[in-house]
């Protein structure tokens, strides 16, 4: 799935308010963490993971990791905090079409 600028940045707007549901912690990513963004997902469609590193090239493996592991869009970057999409079953979310 393939979103528009428009789209993305409707996300954006419906993520500004939203507080970070899943935290990386010590252990970095694993598979239990994984399972719990997959979940939440599920569960509110947009997310955002906060991810404790201060290194740009760890920090882009991890968030690699996250979408290709959860099948989500990466909708945005801001500092340590990951903002990402799938659509659930239920279209919680109703994206506008362009």
């Amino acid at each position: 799935m393939n979103l528009s600028k428009k789209q993305i940045t409707y996300l954006k707007g419906l993520a500004h308010s939203l507080k970070p549901v899943v935290l990386l912690g010590a252990n970095g990513l694993t598979e239990g963490v994984v399972a719990e963004i997959d979940a939440a997902l599920n569960h509110h469609e947009l997310i955002k993971v906060k991810i404790p590193t201060d290194d740009r090239e760890i920090k882009q493996l991890i968030i690699d990791a996250i979408v290709r592991e959860t099948n989500a869009i990466k909708v945005q970057t801001i500092g340590k905090t990951l903002i990402i999409y799938r659509q659930s079953d239920d279209k919680k979310i109703q994206i506008p079409r362009i």
